[in-house]
């Protein structure tokens, strides 16, 4: 037996089953979901084999390859694979200039690469820094790439943020992200309790940076699964559409049923979206009164009434 048989495993996100066999009882490391563990804290050198599912961006993707081999043992095995036109054609020369040795292939539109790691990679301390949270003096705010919109406020925000009007009582922000919302919603004295939820662990951590305000509460979890939450006066959202970066409708239609079953009659979504987005069908059925308030710029927003 070696001593990486006897080494814990990990993954990183959902590889395909058919194109990287996940070791049984491999460790979770996903900041996408949701009680995994955190790779940042795995101590250097404790996991034995790592398969990764690589992030699309790039500063995001080195990063999260330079912990996957920080955590391996030395000559612990990582695949790393990912779609070839979201990453996948870059992985194997990321890996060399690890210092890796790459042995790689192509199935079913993926990259897939698998090298061992070296005794002394090489870059990982830049890749990490690049990767890691920061301060970002544009935004004022602390981002982490890889976040949605890590480096510039979205669009759709920034109109629902100049739009919102003061709320009150207690209310929710379904993907909260850095906290921008939160931030205008909090400048109201009237608001009692924020509940601020994200899938991505990274954003809950900053946005617990970014907003030091006893009213509000974070939460890393999968809104699509539930919130827990009843009787809010408010909630307000910009809900993703994309999911693997394929568009994906049904997500903002599963935000708009959870914020239906958090509000108390008569309390108000506030909502943006993308222009093209059919979020009206699903606003009516479920909301007793639906006022689109502003349309610009490709987005709309909505006040939806309990």
């Amino acid at each position: 037996m070696t001593l990486q048989d006897t080494q814990p495993s990990g993954v990183y996100g959902t590889p395909p089953a058919e194109l990287a066999e996940t070791p049984e009882g491999a460790l979770q490391f996903s900041p996408l979901i949701p009680g995994s563990r955190r790779l940042e804290e795995q101590e250097e050198g404790a996991l034995g084999t790592m398969v990764v599912l690589a992030p699309h961006g790039t500063v995001e993707r080195r990063y999260t390859i330079a912990l996957a081999l920080r955590a391996l043992a030395p000559d612990g095995a990582l695949t790393v694979l990912a779609p070839k036109d979201k990453g996948g054609s870059r992985i194997a020369k990321e890996l060399k200039a690890f210092g890796c040795d790459v042995a790689e292939t192509s199935r079913r539109h993926h990259r897939i690469c698998a090298c061992t790691r070296p005794a002394l990679p090489a870059g990982l301390d830049q890749a990490l820094a690049e990767g890691g949270p920061r301060l970002d003096d544009g935004l004022g705010l602390w981002t982490w790439p890889g976040i949605f919109s890590w480096n510039r406020i979205d669009p759709g925000s920034a109109l629902l943020e100049q739009t919102l009007p003061a709320l009150s009582g207690r209310g929710a922000d379904f993907g909260c992200g850095l906290g921008i919302l939160a931030r205008t919603i909090l400048t109201s004295p009237k608001v009692e309790h924020l509940a601020m939820i994200d899938i991505d662990r990274r954003a809950v951590d900053m946005a617990g940076r970014n907003i030091d305000d006893p009213r509000a509460e974070l939460r890393w979890a999968d809104i699509r699964s539930g919130t827990g939450l009843k009787g809010l006066d408010f909630a307000v959202m910009n809900p993703p559409f994309h999911d693997g970066g394929a568009e994906d409708q049904s997500l903002g239609q599963a935000f708009i049923r959870r914020a239906a079953e958090a509000l108390r009659p008569g309390g108000v979504l506030w909502l943006v979206a993308n222009r093209h987005l059919p979020y009206e069908a699903v606003l009516k059925s479920l909301f007793k009164r639906v006022t689109p308030k502003v349309e610009a710029s490709g987005y709309k927003i909505y006040e939806a009434v309990k």
